[in-house]
Order: structure tokens, then C-alpha cells, then sequence
């Protein structure tokens, strides 16, 4: 995604202790262009004072003016909390203008202690800024709506979130035939009991909280609207506020075409972890500025600040996003191969596939992991690449090595994730061999006779090929000599892609592969923690095809991407997609042993079409499908 950069002047605007509307707090910013300048409308917060005998902290809406954006100043009360549904504070505006008029919405508090009942929309509707008409929008639980900037198909459109403080919570859009519409409580009733018709699916794992944040700023490809994605707010783990964004279609907004990987922004400076409420960030507006969006955000519930992100490279980062990850199909079927329970060995789960072609047919061998949390290699066959043909009743490949086994029962240990490539004659197998205490990669062979002749007393006693003490995982051997040496790739870092050569296998036990770093994990991108190639790379015209999996250091979430390294020398870096082709959408890769994982460990070119086959969440073994031509087009986008 395109670089966001925080503006070197945050906070923009802090809690004034001169004016008592504002002494406490200022942030959730909205920012709209007026008379040639950029205006601000944020909430404003009070220490406590008492209302109908009860001690609170008030929100109002305060607005400020600025020539840049950056610098505001002529800051000055707005928006009193004065009517009986909004008694208890006016909190987090939205703006938007259509036509001569100025549309704000906000959150209303009319009950305290603050309940769900009692938290709802209001709306301001202002011309000159100076006569405000207001109206109570919605009879439910909700917050945070927005307006489009103008009508679309003949309507009003908005974007809100409904039971936020009843959850689970959800977010949705709305249609209005007239102005009218929006404040009409028969309307909302009828809307509210048929929600799950509008529902605007931000969310992404049950464990996590959406809401709307920014009005929607239009691009040719489609409606931009920022969001904050809550990590695990309904989870035991830490909770982490993160920015987010989907791109719209601009003529159905209720239809999401892209979306960001991972937040754009997590609370990273003192001003975002410190305050009122720590570690938040919340997005509150966004505008358009020459080159740039200016996209600002409440920081730990106490200052306004903000950040720019370039303007035309995000909106395409957008739409590329959204037409990458649906260009591999998904066998129908899916999953192909799942945990089985008469097989003490298979009983717990069977995921991580490696592939290899031989003639007409595909033969797939996965990890496969018992109860007692000891894996195995599974064996599968496909004539068409997506049906199991054949599926052998016991495995083919067991723990046999002290460096693969643990004495202690039910710890996890064995033989995991294979990768298979065929060289010459010889099937060569590389694999994490666990004992328990440090994962290493391991290598044994077996010819294609035996393979095929189900011959599995002749693996070669495998051996080790990395160093002791190093945790190292993903290695893949290249299908074919270069310069007479063997090529490996491996992680041997626990987070890079390394390159080595070696001149023969047999040398290889007891002196270990290394090499160097052949390419990264991208701070801030889809890929940020960790990588590892997926299979033996493909040769094409182009260069070497390389998927690889990489792991989000915020969403913890196992992707997949694509490199092409130079055919002659592979020790450099090509082209690389900068979106992932391959994420978790589906229930099986959603939710496992480890949720929201797809790795994939086998590839196999056939008839143009390329057969990925990967593990879901660590459970299960699944396939898709894209073109060959359409994938290997992607980089010359990029």
C-alpha cells in the first residue's frame, strides 16, 4: 500500500486549559473546505461539571480554520449539547456538504450513566454556520454516520454503525429517497428490522470491532472510506486500534472492490499511546489536498492529529487489491483433503501440502498431524488437479531421527510442511524436522521408481542441512542446476527469505546452507513480520516464479504474494507484487488450529492454469486456481 506518512506537526490540535469547553480534550477531527481554507470540526471535551445534579465530562464541537490543514487556529464552540436527546454531549462530527447545505452528524448522549439506549445519531444542518437546524437521526443504538458527498443514483447515501454498544455491532448503508428521509423515525424502523439486507461488511474475524470512520472521498476507481478495525476486542488478547480503508463501488457503495491488508496506521507515537485513553487511533476525516489525502484521527481520546497518504498510488493500491485476490478460484469443493478420524495419525489435522506432476497426474503429500501432536506425510493423488483420486490409508513419511522426535508424550514434534521438487530422476523432500525444542530443515530423497511404486522403505535416511541451535523453516530447492550447484532458499532468521548454493547434497550434513538475505519483510505492508517461500519456484520466460507466504505483524494474518528472481542469476530480485494474490476468506481458512492462515507449499503448471495447493488455518489441505498468463501480467502492473 502507499506510504503513510504522520505529519512531523502532530498533535494539530491539543486540549486548550484557557477555554473550559475544551480543557480536557480535543480529537476525532472532520475536516471540509470552505471560502478557499480547510476547516475543522473536532470534539471538544470538558473536565467534569454538573448537569441535573449528576458529575460528568461534557463533548461539544468545536471548529477551527487553517490555511494548510496542518496549522489551525480561531478555535471556538460550535455545537452546544441543548436538546434532551443530546443533553449529555455532543460527540465526534461528521461533515458533509451537498448542494448549499452543511450536513453534520454526530454522536448524541442523552442518557447518563451513559447507556446503549441513550447513545444515538444526531444531525445539524447549517447553511452559514451561525443557524443550525437539528434533528435526532436514528431511534437505536449507533454512532459514527457518514454522508456521501452526493447522491448517487438519484439518493442520499450514508454509512454508519449500529449497536456499537450493544454488540455484536455492525456496520451498514443507507439510502435516502429525500432529505427528509434521514431524520424520519418510520424510516429507521423499517430499515433497523431489515438490517442484515445493508450490512457493509468491514469486519474481518468475529474476535475484532469495525466502525466507520471518515466521510467517503470519491476516485475513479471507486468510494474511499476509512475505518478503524479494533484487533481483538472481543478476544483475551491486547486490544490494537488500527486505521483501515475499502474501496466502494461508486455506483453501489453497499459492494466492497478492495480493501487494505493490514491498518495503514497503529499507535506508534508518545501522543497516540499516551493520554485520556491509551493506544488509541481513530479515524475521523479525510480530505483531498493537491497530491495527497489528509487523513485525520483522534489520538488516545485526547488530540487531533494527522497524516497524508499519497493520493492517485492509494486509490489503485485500492482497486489492484481488490481485483488480485480475486483472480484465484477456489475449488468448490474445497477442502480436499481434511483430518481423518480412524487414523490415529491424520486424527487431528491434515494441512500443508507439498506438489509435485508426474506425466498426467498430481501427487500431493501433506503434513499430517495426530492427536498426540506428532506429524506425518500424507499421500494424495489428482488427475484433474482438484479431485482426489487416491488417498492412502497410512502414511508414507514417519518421525524416524532423534532430531525429529521428543520423548515426551503429546509434544509437539516430527516431520512438517514438505516441500517436493524433482530433479534428474530423484524426488528431493525438504522439511521441518521438529523435536520439540528447535525446528531445523531436513532433507531426503526418494527416485521417481519408488514413488510411484509405493517403495516407501527406500527414502534416504534424511539429514540435517542447517545449523543446530537456529531455528530455520520454508526451505525449497530450486528444480534445476545453476552453474552446477543446487540452489536453496530458507529462513533461517525467522523472518527473511535467504539464498545459498551448494555444490552437492552429499556435502551438505554437518556443513550447513546459509547464503545471504534475498529479499525482506516490507515494514507497514501486508508482509511486515515474517516470509517464506511457499514452493520450488516455476521457470518462466520472465524469470523465476516464487510464491511466497507472509505473515502481518498486526493482524498476525498468513498471506500469499509473488516474486520473480532473474533466471540467470536468482540472487536477484525481479519485480515483486506489492498486494498479496491470496488471503483467509473462507470458513476453513478462517478458523482452525491457527486461525486466518493459507500456506502454501505446493504449485503445479498445467494446460496455463496454476494449481496452488495450500493449508487452511493450519487444519485442512485446500486448491485454487488462476490463469498463468493473468498472474504473470500482474507485475508488469506493479
Amino acid at each position: 500500500m502507499a506510504l503513510v506518512q504522520r505529519f512531523k506537526e502532530n498533535p494539530l490540535v491539543s486540549p486548550d486549559s484557557g477555554k473550559k469547553w475544551e480543557d480536557y480534550s480535543t480529537f476525532n477531527g472532520c475536516p471540509f473546505k470552505k471560502d478557499g481554507k480547510i476547516h475543522l470540526l473536532y470534539r471538544a471535551e470538558s473536565e467534569k461539571k454538573k448537569i441535573e445534579g449528576k458529575e460528568l465530562r461534557v463533548s461539544s464541537i468545536g471548529h477551527a480554520v487553517s490555511e494548510d490543514g496542518i496549522h489551525f487556529n480561531k478555535r471556538e464552540q460550535l455545537i452546544k449539547p441543548k436538546k434532551e436527546w443530546e443533553k449529555f454531549g455532543c460527540e465526534d462530527p461528521r461533515i458533509t456538504k451537498i448542494g448549499d447545505k452543511y450536513y453534520i452528524f454526530y454522536t448524541a448522549l442523552s442518557k447518563y450513566p451513559f447507556s446503549a439506549d441513550g447513545i444515538k445519531v444526531g444531525m445539524a444542518i447549517t447553511k452559514d454556520f451561525k443557524n443550525f437546524e437539528k434533528h435526532l437521526v436514528t431511534n437505536f443504538n449507533s454512532k459514527a454516520m457518514v454522508l456521501f458527498p452526493e447522491k448517487i443514483n438519484g439518493k442520499y447515501v450514508a454509512a454508519l454503525s449500529v449497536n456499537t454498544d450493544s454488540p455484536p455491532a455492525k456496520n451498514a448503508i443507507a439510502f435516502f429517497d429525500k432529505e427528509e428521509d434521514i431524520r424520519d423515525s418510520e424510516y429507521w424502523d423499517k430499515w433497523y428490522n431489515s438490517l442484515h439486507e445493508y450490512i457493509l461488511p468491514l469486519k474481518q474475524g468475529s474476535k475484532h470491532l469495525a466502525e466507520i470512520g471518515a466521510p467517503p472521498i470519491k476516485t475513479k476507481y471507486g468510494w474511499i472510506l476509512f475505518y478503524a478495525h479494533i484487533l481483538n476486542y472481543h478476544s483475551s488478547k491486547p486490544t490494537v486500534f488500527g486505521i483501515e480503508a475499502v474501496l466502494l463501488d461508486l455506483e453501489d457503495p453497499s459492494q466492497i472492490i478492495g480493501r487494505t491488508n493490514d491498518p495503514l496506521l497503529t499507535p506508534k507515537q508518545d501522543h497516540e499511546i499516551e493520554g485520556n485513553v491509551s493506544n488509541i487511533i481513530f479515524p475521523s476525516g479525510a480530505i483531498q489536498k493537491d497530491d495527497y489525502i489528509y487523513l485525520y484521527y483522534g489520538a488516545a481520546d485526547t488530540r487531533v492529529c494527522g497524516a497524508k497518504i499519497p493520493f492517485q498510488e492509494f486509490a489503485k493500491d485500492l482497486k489492484r487489491s481488490g481485483e488480485r485476490i480475486v483472480w484465484f478460484k477456489r475449488y468448490e469443493k474445497n477442502p480436499i483433503i481434511t483430518p481423518n478420524l480412524n487414523h490415529n495419525w491424520e486424527n487431528k489435522a491434515a494441512f500443508n501440502p507439498t506438489a509435485i506432476k508426474i506425466k498426467d497426474k498430481i501427487y500431493l503429500l501433506y503434513r499430517a498431524m495426530s492427536k498426540e501432536n506428532v506429524s506425518y506425510f500424507g499421500y494424495a493423488e489428482t488427475k484433474d488437479g482438484l479431485n482426489i483420486d487416491k488417498k492412502l490409508d497410512d502414511p508414507i513419511y514417519k518421525p524416524r531421527m532423534e532430531f525429529e522426535k521428543h520423548p515426551k508424550k503429546g509434544t509437539f514434534s516430527g516431520c512438517e510442511d514438505p516441500r517436493a521438487v524433482i530433479i534428474e530422476d530423484d524426488i528431493y523432500v525438504t522439511y521441518t524436522a521438529f523435536n520439540g525444542i528447535t525446528p531445523r530443515v531436513a532433507l531426503t530423497s526418494i527416485s521417481i521408481d519408488n514413488f510411484l511404486n509405493h517403495n516407501w522403505d527406500k527414502w534416504e535416511e534424511p539429514k540435517l542441512i542447517t545449523s543446530p541451535n537456529t531455528t530455520n523453516k520454508d526451505c525449497v530447492i530450486f528444480p534445476e542446476k545453476m552453474d552446477d550447484k543446487y540452489v536453496f532458499l530458507h529462513r533461517p532468521d525467522d523472518k527473511d527469505v535467504w539464498i545459498d548454493f551448494a555444490s552437492d547434497l552429499d556435502s551438505l550434513k554437518g556443513n550447513w546452507i546459509g547464503g545471504h538475505i534475498l529479499f525482506e519483510p516490507r515494514k507497514g505492508n501486508w508482509d511486515s513480520e515474517k516470509i517464506g517461500a511457499a514452493a520450488s519456484p516455476i521457470k518462466t520466460k520472465k524469470g523465476w516464479l516464487l510464491l511466497y507466504h507472509g505473515v502481518s505483524e498486526t493482524s498476525r494474518y498468513y498471506r500469499v504474494g509473488a516474486v520473480l528472481l532473474d533466471l540467470d542469476d536468482p540472487r536477484k530480485v525481479i519485480a515483486r507484487t506489492r498486494a498479496p494474490i491470496f488471503e483467509p476468506r473462507m470458513p476453513y481458512e478462517k478458523r482452525g488450529q491457527v486461525d486466518n492462515v493459507v500456506f502454501p507449499g505446493g504449485i503445479v503448471l498445467k494446460d496455463d492454469k496454476l494449481y496452488m495447493y495450500y493449508g487452511g488455518a493450519d487444519s485442512v489441505v485446500g486448491v485454487a486456481t488462476v490463469s498463468f498468463e493473468k498472474l504473470m501480467k500482474s507485475f508488469s502492473k506493479e
